[in-house]
């Protein structure tokens, strides 16, 4: 969540928040510099690593290495590639407009700009390539599957209504264009193995769920019917079984990912509730086509209240201490722990909640079935250039991309 660059004026200290591709951490941008903390807990929030020396608008972590993407509020067009752990910089990169987001995975490295993407290859550093004139895309909407081998991403086809544009970024061509809502896109995200694609517009009531990389609609969930809201982020968890959505809403909704199997098996026709649903079903090819999508679309399997309602915020779903948790970053500062009964659902308790700017006594402790009540280059290209920061004229690391404790290899070269 880049508060900056996503044309927000934040008032306090916090520019950034996001979790990194195994949601394992959590790195926070602030006008001071940028921290990384630690998720391996909802006891206490270690802090991993920070840094103090310059405002940073956007930072992201390569799984749990040392690899991290660092851009200034004060120079919004410079991409810098870091080794936290050794204090180095390795390169870095410019670009002729603000970057507005920046994605990373084990093969490539995305930089979004307002009407452009570049794709660096992340053992190198290099511009593979470069996907010119998109429609305007002042957010920086995008998404990059953490699958090296699945390796896609997806952007906005269409600033007028809600195309994706599915591209391959290893064979470096666009693959799909998924039509999946009447109104521009809001929010996109892959799972963990990029075969679905979850996607939210600014209307944001509903939210849709394709298969990759062919486009088909799978699942179809309504938020709520009551009021539109702005859909701020949307989040798989590991296994593909829940999708988590969080808005300017105090409400953060979870969805089930059911297959036709499971529904069919559920509810019966001799219950009380097969029977209602065998009722609905009925007249269904006698209503308008509007009508009947309603009556299919899946609702919330739970919920999670947040303290607020206004805030943008950016939510994960992961598995700490052996347990599912619903995670929530939030612009006023804190980051929200709920716990998540992946049988039972309904209203989730919240557990902790930590402050992304600590001060003593900001942690507090919620007991377990309490509930908050709701109110959060190196380049061919003329268009970018790279130095890398180094005494010689090339830099060599023989360290393997799989290790998390390390980061890629790069070879880069003055020019």
């Amino acid at each position: 969540m880049n508060l900056a660059a996503n044309g927000a004026d934040p008032s306090g200290d916090l520019l950034f928040t996001n979790f990194n591709q195994d949601k394992t951490s959590l790195a926070v941008g602030t006008r001071l510099g940028y921290k990384l903390f630690s998720l391996n807990s909802v006891e206490k929030l270690d802090e991993i690593h920070h840094y103090d020396k310059g405002d940073v608008c956007i930072v992201e972590r390569l799984f749990s290495s040392s690899l991290v993407a660092i851009v200034s509020l004060s120079a919004p067009r410079k991409l810098k590639v870091c080794h936290f752990k050794k204090g180095t910089e390795i390169c870095n990169y410019s670009y002729p407009n603000t970057i507005l987001a920046v994605r990373l995975n084990r093969v490539r490295l995305l930089v979004v700009l307002e009407e452009s993407l570049y794709i660096h290859n992340i053992r190198d550093m290099k511009v593979l390539h470069t996907i010119r004139d998109t429609p305007p895309n002042r957010f920086g909407l995008c998404a990059l599957s953490d699958n090296a081998e699945n390796c896609y991403l997806a952007y906005p086809g269409n600033n007028r209504i809600g195309e994706v544009q599915i591209f391959d970024g290893i064979n470096l061509r666009a693959v799909t264009l998924i039509a999946a809502h009447d109104a521009p896109l809001a929010a996109i995200t892959f799972n963990t193995h990029a075969t679905l694609l979850a996607t939210a517009s600014e209307k944001g009531t509903v939210i849709r769920v394709f298969s990759i990389p062919d486009g088909l609609k799978m699942f179809e969930f309504r938020r709520g019917m009551k009021r539109c809201a702005q859909i701020n982020s949307l989040a798989f968890s590991t296994d593909s079984l829940f999708l988590a959505s969080s808005s300017n809403t105090e409400t953060v909704h979870v969805f089930k990912l059911e297959t036709e199997k499971t529904i069919k098996e559920e509810p019966s026709s001799q219950t009380w509730m097969g029977y209602f649903g065998k009722a609905l079903m009925a007249p269904a090819s006698y209503l308008p086509s509007q009508m009947t999508e309603v009556f299919s679309q899946g609702r919330a399997f739970a919920i999670a209240k947040l303290p607020n309602a206004g805030q943008r915020n950016i939510c994960a779903l992961a598995v700490i201490n052996k347990l599912p948790r619903i995670l929530v970053a939030s612009a006023d500062g804190y980051l929200y722990i709920y716990n998540l009964d992946p049988t039972d659902g309904q209203e989730c308790p919240i557990l902790r909640q930590f402050s992304l700017i600590p001060s003593e006594g900001d942690v507090m402790n919620v007991p377990e079935g309490e509930h908050y009540q709701a109110g959060l280059a190196v380049s061919s290209s003329r268009h970018a250039s790279c130095s890398a920061l180094s005494t010689s004229n090339e830099i060599e690391q023989n360290v393997k991309i799989s290790d998390d404790n390390e980061f890629p290899p790069l070879t880069l070269r003055n020019e």
